[in-house]
Parts: C-alpha cells; structure tokens; sequence
C-alpha cells in the first residue's frame, strides 16, 4: 500500500494526506476530548465537593489537602506499567477498562465517613485513572506526524478547560440542587452524578476506538498507506532505546521536572479555584460554579492558539516559557487582588490560561526524542513524576492555609513553580525541541 502512495504526484497525495487526516482527526479527536471531559471531572470533582463535604464529615484542610493529593500516589505507581500494557495489549481495551473502573470508584466516593476511607477512595481512583492521559498523548503518536502533534494535543487537553466550563457551573447546581434529596448529602449526588458520562463512555469504547491506523476500517487502503508513510518517516531517526535505559536518561528527566512545575499550577488551580473564588467573597455554591467557567474558557483559546502558533512557527521552547510565566502572574497577582473579585477573576484567568497552553506543546517534546516502548515509557514517566505535583501542591496549600489561615502562601509556591518550569523549559536544547517541528511546519 505504501508504494501506492509514494507513487502518486504531490498534488494528488497532498489531496489524499489532507483528505485521511481530516477524517481522522473528526473520528478520533473529538470522542478522545469527550473522554478527557469526563476523565477530568471525575478526577477534580473533589474541589467542589469540598464546600460542603467538609464541614458534613469535620474534615480539616489538611485531611482534605492529603486526600486530593493521595490521588496521585497511586497514579504515579502504577502509570509506566500502564502504559507499557496499552502499547501491548492495544488502545481500545486497555482505555476502556480504565474509564469503566475509574467510573465506578468515583461514585464509590458518596460513600466515605472518615478520612482513612477518604485516603483509601483517591488512592484507588489513582490507580484506576493511570495510564489514560499519557495513553492517549502516545495513542496520538500512532497517527499525527510530529509536525501536527501539537494542534492535535491541544484538540484532546482542551478537555481540561472544558471541564472546567461545564463541569463548574453542573457541578455548582448539583451542590444547590440535590442537597438532602432521598437521604443523601448534595456532595454525594455529584459523586454520582459526574461518574455517570465516564462509564458510559467506558463502554462505547470498546466498539468504537481503533488500535492503529490498520485497523481503521473507516479509511481507505490508499488513505492507510499515505498515513502509515507519514508516521514510519517520523519515527525514522528516531531513538529506540530500552524501556531500563529510559530511566537513565537526563533529558526525560528534566522534562519530568518541566512537567512537575506545569501541575503544580494546574492542581492548585484545579482543587482550590473554588474556595479561591469563595474566599473573594462570591458565597453562592452556583455562583461559584458559574465563575469557575471563566479561567477555564480562557484556557480554551490559548491552548487552541499557542499549539497552533508553535506547529506554526516551528517553535516550542518560548512558546511554553512564556506562557508558563504567564502563569505565574497570573497566580501571584490573584493573591494580591484576592479580596477584589473582578480583578481576582481576571488573574486567575491570566493563571489558568498560561498554565493550560503549556501542555500541548510540552507533550510533542518526548515523542520528538523517543519511539516505541521506550516513547510509552517515558511518557509514563514524565507524567507520573509531574503529576505527583497533584499531591505535592494540594498538600501544600491545605497544610499553609490551616497554619496561616489563608491560601495566599500557598498560590506564592505554585507561582514560583510555574516560574522555574519557564527556566527549566528553556534550558532544553533546541535543536531538539524545535527540530521535528521545524522540519514539518
């Protein structure tokens, strides 16, 4: 089949190619997003369960920092052999059986009465959850060349912030809406409530998500071939080092530690954007919610706009730098406007926004270096070492706001995080953050 394709004209496989990855991209992408909605909700529901999950079972911000943040403990354990088993064992199961088991442990939150079955749940839904998002990021590689990668990416993370715009305001009316209805507290309907969409999803999966472009019965043989050329010259280079050597190599390293910085903001902002808002003195629950949408809907366009500017422009380390710090700003002036809700909610718009447009681009930097297993190893890797940052920030800002009584202290760590990720960032060689790109763009 491929030497079908390398015989047509470039006209006529330049059709051909924009014809197969349109096709692809509307199959795949948007059922992927729908996945990353649902995956989110479930994993920060949490935050918002916390206006009122606390004062029913006397739980203190420390309890709750720890139990946000234990999450990501089992996340971190059992991410890497995850995704080595769907690299295995393909997309289609292996995906669908995370989205079915994490449903169920989600709802299995109503239930909690003392912080140890608090602890117990979120570990649980961790290890459920581990594997899906850097999953899908190497799903990707099997079907966009490097130079589409980082429009692609932000197509599927744009699940974050859209989360965040639907799941606020859903979120906020279940609190206002459920409260005591048959018994149970307004907390656990939304528990309940929000795990629904996942397992649904969990099921079609199974019948509706192919393992590889072979697989795709929904192309042509001719728009299979052009696109599994595409991705044999983006992995030709490329390296294929052992899974053990993975582990040795500085430069996944440093983008672990890129990563770390990058979720420091995004779980501060995602487990306590609503107490922030709370605390600048919107009292409301459905208020709240309604607010939360704002930052997130922010995010939505710069992801869209710094992904498609850096494909664009062949350029990714300032891209990410600046955005991060950005971020940073942002964050550190919404401690400082904190009582003043107009200007809070315009910073952490600014805050939300940067921190948000840094994760496509960043995630076209590892399957730039690496193919294969080694590819799915580290980016399990760098997304379980990042995404402990979900128990160190939580932890950190529940631990600072029981001490001093304020968040403040808190929002000055995860700024000073997003700050270092731009440095960070910047010392990653260029030649290699850019090269793939560049060469497509």
């Amino acid at each position: 089949m491929n030497t079908f394709a390398s015989g047509l004209s470039s006209a006529a496989r330049q059709q051909l190619e924009s014809r197969a990855y349109a096709k692809a991209t509307l199959r795949l992408l948007p059922f992927l997003f729908l996945c990353y909605v649902a995956a989110y909700l479930d994993r920060v529901n949490v935050g918002f369960a916390k206006l009122q999950m606390l004062s029913d079972l006397q739980f203190s911000e420390t309890v709750y920092g720890l139990g946000a943040g234990i999450f990501f403990i089992g996340y971190f354990l059992f991410e890497v052999p995850s995704n080595l088993l769907m690299h295995k064992v393909g997309a289609r199961v292996w995906i669908a059986r995370i989205m079915l088991t994490w449903a169920v442990i989600s709802a299995a939150s109503l239930f909690v009465r003392t912080p140890t079955q608090f602890y117990i749940v979120r570990f649980l839904l961790g290890v459920a959850e581990a594997g899906f998002f850097p999953g899908i990021v190497l799903y990707l590689t099997y079907w966009f060349p490097a130079a589409r990668r980082s429009r692609m990416n932000a197509l599927f993370m744009i699940g974050i912030p859209v989360a965040g715009v639907l799941g606020g305001p859903l979120s906020g009316w279940i609190l206002a809406a459920f409260d005591g209805r048959d018994g149970w507290a307004s907390w656990q309907w939304l528990f309940l409530i929000e795990a629904v969409p996942s397992f649904v999803l969990g099921v079609i999966t199974l019948f509706y998500l192919p393992n590889s472009i072979r697989a795709a019965n929904w192309l042509t043989n001719e728009e299979r071939a052009v696109l599994e050329k595409n991705i044999e010259l983006d992995q030709a280079g490329k390296g294929h080092a052992s899974v053990a050597s993975v582990f040795g190599n500085g430069r996944v390293w440093l983008m672990a530690g890129i990563y770390f910085c990058c979720m420091m903001g995004l779980y501060g902002i995602s487990f306590y954007l609503p107490t922030l808002i709370k605390a600048s003195g919107v009292k409301n629950a459905l208020d709240v919610g309604l607010l939360t949408a704002i930052p997130y809907a922010c995010a939505v366009f710069s992801m869209l706009f710094v992904a498609k500017s850096a494909d664009r422009n062949g350029e990714r380390r300032w891209h990410f730098a600046v955005a991060s710090f950005a971020s940073a700003l942002g964050l550190y002036f919404s401690t400082v406007f904190a009582s003043n809700v107009p200007l809070a909610m315009l910073a952490l718009s600014v805050g939300a926004a940067g921190m948000l447009a840094t994760m496509p681009v960043f995630w076209a930097w590892p399957s730039a270096i690496l193919a294969g297993g080694s590819a799915a190893a580290a980016i399990g890797m760098i997304n379980s070492i990042g995404n402990l940052a979900g128990f160190v920030s939580p932890s950190i800002i529940g631990w600072m706001k029981d001490v001093t009584h304020s968040t403040n202290a808190g929002m000055y760590c995860v700024a000073a995080a997003m700050a270092l990720g731009a440095v960070l960032a910047l010392l990653q060689p260029k030649e290699i953050v850019n090269g793939q790109a560049k060469r497509g763009a």
